[in-house]
């Protein structure tokens, strides 16, 4: 009898790859912007660095942050798993870094871990780790202020990575356009009489996005999903409204993450607002001094004021914040989460969070007070205020509590 030999052809186990985002050094020099969120959901250009990476990485991601923030964004860990320094923008050269990277092996740029393989529950040694130089031309998000001034380099790398094979609907025949080629327009959008000047940087409308009539626009700008332009709005790039926000007046290189409002006449500039904030009629804000000096900031890490290396810096307002009309903000001022602005001349150049007044004097907002008017906020745009979210914010007071008065 002839004797059969059988082979057992088995396929190797397929292992999905798994994406951490992390805070990393840069989360406390982000404040007051990463009190109520990840350093991957502060959004930079037309998307958060989460919705970059996501995007080119065709895959979810979960994050490593702090504890209070984590059980709204909690950590997924699989089998094998990469960790990436949220700070660091994607790009293509990066992106491969990434998709090669192989156990035991870490991208460092300088001081700082970009990014490592990890296996779960592995416990991990750097040091012993293969170090591998991050590619060249990756933008870092480091300081609150980058977030404006390196925003025109994020919107043209958006822009491509979105608008990348895809046509945008027509660009009506009443607007006045610039540069068309460097101008998309997603579905359900309307502009209609307007100008329209891409000549310096591409112009992105999303998705039922209106821009009214008179409204003047030089790019670089991202009017992000449901974003509303007021008439007769002059913007200057690079500028970005996010989901759901409202932009008038005048606007040159400020980044609005969601949700916020800065609806009417008055000047913002070289600023940053995060979502649910609020600006009354008429608010303005300086963004250079009257001696031409380098503009300081506050720094929340030395709890003093620090260099920005800038002559060009104005407002960054956290979560929840708002002012009365007619407002001033001086040069470089930090409001933090959930203050309430009014009255007659500059408030102090830091407002910590939760803080209730102006330039006459400031008492605390109890958070009371704070979270009955979040609830109708957000409830007006159809969004739960939710346990978390309040969770959130009680944090922040207590941990915010010894820069307030009263």
């Amino acid at each position: 009898m002839r004797q059969v030999s059988l082979f057992v052809f088995l396929k190797p186990k397929f292992v999905r790859m798994n994406y951490i985002l992390f805070d990393g050094s840069a989360r406390n020099r982000l404040l007051p912007f990463t009190f109520t969120r990840p350093v991957a959901d502060i959004r930079v250009g037309i998307l958060t660095i989460r919705e970059k990476w996501e995007l080119l990485l065709k895959s979810t991601t979960s994050t490593v942050t702090e504890d209070y923030l984590a059980e709204k964004w909690p950590m997924v860990e699989l089998e094998e798993n990469i960790m990436i320094n949220a700070s660091f923008l994607p790009n293509p050269k990066f992106l491969q870094q990434i998709q090669n990277l192989k156990p035991n092996q870490a991208i460092f740029h300088q001081e700082d871990i970009v990014a490592f393989h990890a296996y779960e529950d592995q416990e991990v040694a750097l040091d012993e780790y293969e170090q591998i130089e991050l590619a060249d031309g990756v933008i870092q998000i480091n300081n609150s202020w980058d977030i404006f001034s390196k925003n025109g380099e994020a919107i043209e790398a958006d822009f491509e990575i979105i608008t990348k094979g895809r046509k945008s609907q027509p660009i009506h025949e009443s607007n006045y356009v610039k540069n068309p080629e460097k101008i998309f327009i997603e579905e359900g959008a309307e502009v209609e009489n307007c100008s329209l000047n891409a000549s310096t940087g591409p112009i992105y409308i999303g998705k039922d996005a209106k821009v009214l009539e008179g409204s003047l626009i030089k790019g670089a700008l991202a009017v992000c999903e449901g974003a509303l332009v007021k008439m007769g709005a002059k913007i200057y790039g690079p500028t970005t409204l996010g989901p759901g926000c409202r932009g008038g007046g005048e606007i040159n290189n400020a980044v609005l993450f969601a949700n916020s409002n800065k609806g009417h006449d008055g000047y913002l500039g070289n600023s940053v607002l995060g979502e649910w904030c609020n600006l009354g009629a008429d608010t303005n804000n300086s963004n250079l001094k009257n001696n031409y000096a380098e503009v300081r900031i506050w720094d929340y890490e030395t709890e003093g004021f620090a260099k920005t290396g800038l002559q060009f810096c104005g407002l960054m307002m956290g979560d929840h914040s708002k002012c009365g009309i007619n407002t001033m903000f001086n040069t470089g001022t930090v409001v933090g989460v959930s203050s309430n602005i009014f009255g007659a001349g500059f408030p102090r150049n830091f407002v910590p969070s939760f803080s209730w007044g102006g330039s006459a004097g400031m008492t605390v907002y109890k958070t009371e007070k704070a979270f009955e008017v979040a609830e109708i906020v957000m409830n007006r745009r159809h969004v739960e205020f939710s346990e978390e979210d309040k969770k959130i914010l009680e944090h922040v007071f207590e941990e915010t509590s010894k820069w307030r008065r009263g």
